[in-house]
């Protein structure tokens, strides 16, 4: 491929590949990796530079991955099958720490271009054969021994001394076929607009938009690329904050109803009633509540908050607040056991006169056809004033007489789109965001930059707290029925416990809830499932007497509502479950929560998890079970984990151990993640200094 094929007509960022590199070529690209212009094509950056006599650590390299190493040939031999006719030709590379060989079955050409002394790019899988790794058939490219070696020719310098970009690749496309394609997209590209403005870039030292995609595919020196992602990140970060600021403004722009309390009226008579005080930070945050509703553009405010801070509470004054000014509220919850218990939780602290004046009403899609039928019609009448659901709110059946206030709990589980899309059911409401995941400042300021955020940091006085620990069954096998004693010594004296596990049946996951965040411990076999485990509790003697239920998203509303219900009331003792319970469950008398294949999950769901015991005078304990290895990444989370309690401080942690496309998240921006180089985890200075340019961007100029 040539730049010949581009000369007619320069390209733009927007340009289609199957015009820019021919069928075959962007097809091989689409199919790979999901690109379709030359833009996608040119945010592939290199993820790493070798230079030209660099030699890769080939002890190193991971079994059974795609690889693209820098090495030189040692020696080449060929020799002929026993089992068939042919013969096969092995190359052996090596480098300071290893050996490494590459096979060729009946290419004994290759041996012409593969001589001892050889440098080159070799790519292919690694593979184990008889206890040595090989590559079988890779592709290569060697380096042009040809040019010159003078120090004093610049061509000779350059190609000396030029950094190699190695690119994310495919058994399919090697790294130079990507940068062969590249290089034609950059020979063609006409001129880029840039998306910084000039002032911008000149007061950062930045380089042009052009200038910079030159330099991270095509540098001459090290410089070259390292100034070029420089640049890169902070466009990503300016134009990510631009986008938010330019949404919080155009939330903005529109008038909402202002939703004042009366004196003397429900939400007065509300906290009369508490029977118990709000910690500072509660009253706090629900007077920068109250203050937005009684502004006359929508509020977009988001309340994060530690597990069992307070946030129902905190929303439930907000959504009286509303209820005076004779409009409706929607709370959006995630799962059916939470909007189940969310209702029962508001009817109980309204109490019987307000919670008959406010009909509080569920909406589910579970719900049989009549009782939802009768549903609707309250909320489409404005009887309602206090609407929950699951995203059955969000369907056409669903319509509100005068929706005022949006409230989504635990955010992290819904996108932008449905958050929008409830929104839309109203004459612009205001919109609070509830989330008990703690959210670092720069995740905060990246995912959640058009909205403002505020912290409840303090628990309810009196609760008996959390203790955490780890059961490596890695390196203590047996302790695993310490575990079920320990349970059974909870039992003995009244308390409850749950018993969560990552699959219903073995191969099955969950099914409303999220996707584990974590990685399975090596060589721990299937998931533990609530069916296996629900059979190995009802079996041991010292559970005889137990009364243990199954509770997960397979089961119909009816039935989860029913065993909540019963474990509530104390009719259960363990229920047996997946993530369903992760968030808003709220039994007091519950004390121990058993996390099996605890590695299996994310940071953050194990902090939601233990959040679900201690949460009255019984001291809480939490066991995480694990076959994770010293060592390993999964165990460190656990170890994280077990402690603090501090889920800001395990927020930092579990940006540090993540992978960086979790961070934001495909529900989070609505699609993939758009962000290449910036690393949410370091890059806070820089993605607050992209915000303050975008925020003076827009005030000089709001239409941009």
């Amino acid at each position: 491929m040539t730049a010949d094929r581009v000369a007619e007509g320069a390209l733009t960022l927007d340009s289609r590949l199957t015009g820019a590199l021919g069928g075959r070529t962007a097809q091989a690209v689409q199919r790979a990796f999901g690109y379709t212009t030359v833009g996608d094509l040119l945010a592939h950056y290199p993820r790493r530079y070798a230079a030209r006599g660099e030699l890769t650590a080939l002890a190193e390299l991971p079994l059974d991955e795609n690889v693209t190493i820098v090495a030189e040939v040692l020696e080449v031999r060929e020799r002929t099958m026993r089992s068939r006719r042919g013969s096969i030709l092995e190359a052996k590379i090596a480098d300071r720490t290893g050996i490494l060989t590459l096979t060729f079955f009946n290419q004994a050409w290759r041996s012409r271009e593969l001589k001892p002394g050889a440098r080159g790019m070799f790519a292919g899988k690694v593979s184990d054969y008889r206890g040595a790794r090989q590559l079988a058939h890779p592709d290569y490219q060697l380096f042009d021994e040809a040019v010159p070696t003078s120090g004093a020719d610049a061509a000779a310098v350059r190609w000396a001394t030029a950094p190699i970009p190695i690119y994310p690749a495919t058994g399919s496309l090697s790294s130079w076929q990507l940068q062969t394609s590249i290089g034609v997209l950059l020979d063609g590209l006409g001129p880029v607009e840039d998306p910084i403005p000039e002032p911008v870039r000149r007061a950062r030292g930045i380089r042009s938009h052009r200038d910079a995609l030159e330099g991270v595919h095509r540098p001459e020196q090290e410089e070259d690329w390292k100034a070029a992602r420089r640049a890169l990140r902070f466009t990503e970060a300016f134009v990510l904050q631009t986008a938010l600021l330019e949404r919080r403004a155009a939330a903005r722009a529109h008038e909402a109803v202002r939703r004042e309390p009366r004196p003397g009226g429900l939400l007065e008579r509300f906290e009369a009633s508490l029977p118990f005080s709000l910690t500072d930070d509660q009253r706090e945050v629900g007077g920068e509540i109250l203050a937005d509703l009684a502004e006359p553009v929508p509020m977009n405010r988001l309340v994060q908050g530690e597990v069992g801070s307070g946030k129902t509470v905190v929303a439930l004054r907000a959504m009286l607040a509303v209820a005076e000014s004779g409009g409706q509220s929607a709370l959006l919850a995630p799962t059916e056991v939470l909007a189940a218990q969310h209702l029962r939780s508001i009817a109980r602290m309204l109490g019987p006169e307000p919670a008959a004046e406010l009909m509080p009403t569920l909406v589910t899609g579970q719900l049989p056809a009549a009782e939802r039928r009768k549903a609707a019609l309250r909320v489409a009448a404005g009887q309602s004033r206090i609407v929950v659901g699951t995203h059955a709110l969000l369907g056409d059946t669903t319509m509100f007489a005068d929706l005022g206030l949006v409230v989504v709990d635990e955010q992290h589980r819904f996108g932008v789109e449905q958050r929008e899309a409830l929104r839309l059911k109203g004459r612009h409401p205001h919109v609070l965001v509830l989330t008990a995941t703690p959210i670092p400042r720069t995740v905060a300021m990246t995912v959640f930059g058009d909205l403002d955020v505020s912290t409840i940091r303090q628990l309810p006085a009196g609760r008996a707290g959390i203790e955490t620990h780890l059961v490596p069954l890695a390196e203590r096998p047996t302790w695993r029925a310490r575990v079920w004693e320990r349970l059974a010594e909870e039992l003995a004296q009244g308390r409850q416990g749950f018993v969560v596990c990552p699959a219903i049946e073995p191969k099955v996951v969950e099914e409303d809830a999220e996707p584990a965040e974590g990685e399975p411990a090596p060589g721990a076999g299937p998931a533990a499932s609530v069916a296996s485990v629900l059979a190995e509790l009802r079996a041991l003697p010292s559970l005889a007497d137990a009364r243990i239920a199954p509770l997960h998203g397979r089961m119909s509303a009816d039935e989860k509502d029913d065993t909540m219900r019963a474990f509530a009331a104390k009719e259960l003792d363990v229920l047996v479950a997946t993530t369903v319970i992760e968030v808003g469950v709220d039994v007091p008398n519950a004390s121990t929560m058993v996390v099996v294949d605890a590695d299996r999950f994310g940071v953050s769901q194990l902090h939601q998890l233990r959040g679900r015991v201690g949460r009255g005078s019984v001291p809480g304990l939490c066991l995480l079970v694990s076959h994770a290895e010293a060592g390993t990444v999964a165990r460190e989370r656990l170890e994280a984990v077990a402690a603090t309690l501090d889920g800001f401080e395990l927020a930092r942690v579990d940006l540090e151990l993540r992978q960086e496309g979790d961070v934001l998240g495909a529900t989070q921006s609505g699609g993939r993640s758009s962000l290449k180089l910036l690393r949410v985890a370091h890059d806070g200075d820089l993605i607050a200094d992209a915000r303050a340019a975008a925020a003076e961007l827009l005030a000089d100029d709001p239409g941009l």
